[in-house]
């Protein structure tokens, strides 16, 4: 798994834990829904640290707690 497809499933995992929609948490991190679908899509490659900042925030979550799970301890190394 790469890094960008596991934010993707945290992401989701933590909406799922949150009750929360898609749609919901774009309203709540005020953002527009079309850049969290193009991430929850795949259609964006390098989500940056500042963006997943945002997104925590509106899942009211730190960073440390969004990183700190088995899905980031497992991933392949990545090679660019």
């Amino acid at each position: 798994m790469k890094v960008q497809e596991a934010v993707v499933v945290r992401i989701r995992d933590l909406c799922k834990e949150k009750n929360m929609k898609i749609s919901q948490l774009a309203y709540e991190a005020g953002m527009p829904p079309s850049t969290l679908k193009n991430i929850m899509n795949g259609n964006s490659n390098n989500t940056g640290i500042v963006t997943i900042k945002i997104i925590c925030d509106g899942l009211g979550v730190s960073l440390d707690d969004f990183f700190r799970c088995a899905l980031f301890k497992k991933l392949d190394e990545e090679i660019v």
